[in-house]
């Protein structure tokens, strides 16, 4: 095993090496991770950023593109052949066709891999042609990225601190019943193992619906192939000490490494160690909206996240003898288009509040960190409205649900994010002085100019962060 483990590294700092190589002497190669928790919008952001690099009209802040440096740029193959595509074509399609929708969420790994044939800048840019530069897109669930804090921890720490977490939610009430009378150290019973398996993943499922960001392990929530597997099935305990040969604890133990030995690590090894920029999508208006439990649910879920990058810079040198590390991180507040304009500073500066930890950790490691608030997809207009002799900032669009127009006026946003935060640290049950609400708008039908990609709020200023410096 040590052997074999050590060989397996060797060739793949050796895989690693060549790779550098050849992008360092050759065609450089940009490999930006997207993810972000369910329904934070990564499909419609890989979509909409792609659809806008092919069609630069809409890109004034990426410099690259305002200097008309862009020559071209076309969709190739991506380079990994075990890894699925992403569907960008369908995904554009439901976004622009004649009855336009929201696509299908991400359910596993995708990657898609642009090229941009770009001119060079500076001083010996009229000596030099044009060079081609790689943009490979890599679409992962953020639950994915939770199970990386699995890693540090044995069946019964995970065990424990699980089912302390969970024991006052409603959501989790028929798994804690279920919980009820069972004996861990008991002879392991494979149909009672697989009841509290699926017991655990409804109330995975119901707490991602409630409004929880804590839900791990991931795969249970998007199991794909593997569904059924022992590999998932397995199940929080109430355990101490060590377990008792071919008990359920023992058995739901050996499951638990199995998850982490043969789920977890092949990810962070083959995917996510990988990454060099990285973008954090965040619905922190459906957060705000859901009450202060759920915002801070939510911090504690980005702080865990935050935790599994490695972030730092990425020099030739150390690039070769230590693996890539995540040079630049971008945390973006989605559907900045439910609220007027007036009000987007105030939801940057709610994010930037919600991440400061992680990102002054990550920004004395080396990495730049980056705050900002955007929507990949416009989808509603702004109006102002008068209320009781106030002028109120409201956005109109499509309600999702009805198919009918309307103006929505969703709450002022503090200026200062405390009065967010503090009630939510403090675990108050509502806010105190506002209510917020976040209404679901369906796309709206689009006519695109030639040259034009859809319309987007900050799209330009987050591409230009996260890999402008390349181009």
């Amino acid at each position: 095993m040590v052997i074999s483990s050590l060989a397996d590294r060797v060739v793949r700092s050796v895989e690693n090496v060549g790779d550098t190589v050849s992008e360092a002497l050759f065609e450089p190669v940009i490999r930006l991770g997207v993810t972000g928790l369910a329904r934070s919008g990564k499909t419609v952001f890989i979509t909409s950023l792609v659809a806008n690099l092919l069609d630069r009209g809409r890109m004034p802040g990426l410099v690259a593109a305002q200097e008309g440096r862009i020559e071209a740029a076309y969709l190739q193959p991506q380079p990994d052949d075990t890894v699925p595509r992403f569907d960008y074509e369908t995904h554009l399609g439901a976004l622009t066709g004649p009855s336009p929708h929201w696509p299908d969420s991400t359910r596993a790994i995708s990657e898609l891999r642009l090229s941009l044939r770009v001119r060079p800048t500076g001083l010996l840019s009229g000596l030099q042609g044009p060079r081609t530069v790689h943009l490979d897109i890599v679409d992962y669930p953020g639950e994915w990225l939770l199970d990386l804090a699995l890693l540090d921890r044995s069946f019964g720490d995970w065990s424990r601190e699980t089912l302390e977490r969970i024991a006052d939610r409603r959501c989790a009430a028929d798994y804690m019943s279920a919980l009820a009378g069972i004996d861990a150290e008991a002879a392991h019973d494979e149909p009672l193992a697989q009841s509290l398996a699926q017991s655990f993943a409804a109330y995975l499922n119901a707490a991602r619906d409630t409004g929880y960001y804590d839900c791990t392990p991931g795969r249970f929530l998007l199991p794909g192939d593997l569904a059924g597997s022992p590999v998932l099935t397995f199940a929080p305990l109430p355990v101490q000490g060590s377990s008792v040969r071919r008990s359920l604890h023992r058995e739901m133990e050996r499951r638990f490494e199995a998850y982490k030995a043969q789920v977890v690590k092949p990810f962070f090894r083959d995917h996510f160690s990988r990454i060099d920029r990285q973008v954090v999508l965040v619905d922190t208006l459906g957060a705000i909206s859901k009450g202060p439990k759920a915002v801070e649910d939510m911090r504690h879920a980005l702080a865990d996240i935050l935790k599994s990058f490695r972030p730092g810079r990425n020099a030739w040198l150390t690039s070769l003898l230590m693996g890539k590390r995540v040079e630049k991180i971008l945390f973006a507040a989605t559907k900045a288009d439910h609220l007027h304009h007036l009000q987007h500073p105030q939801l940057t500066g709610i994010m930037e509040a919600l991440t400061r930890d992680a990102r002054d950790r990550a920004q004395f490691a080396g990495a730049e960190t980056a705050a900002l608030s955007l929507a990949a997809l416009r989808a509603t207009t702004e109006e102002m409205h008068t209320h009781n002799g106030q002028e109120l900032p409201c956005v109109r669009g499509t309600l999702l649900e009805t198919g009918k127009q309307a103006a929505l006026y969703p709450g002022a946003l503090p200026d200062d994010p405390a009065h967010l935060l503090k009630p939510a640290r403090d675990g108050a049950e509502g806010w105190l002085d506002g209510d917020y609400q976040a209404m679901a708008f369906a796309p709206a039908a689009l006519t695109l100019k030639t040259g034009d990609g859809p319309p987007h709020i900050r799209l330009d200023r987050a591409a230009q962060f996260l890999f402008g410096d390349r181009l």
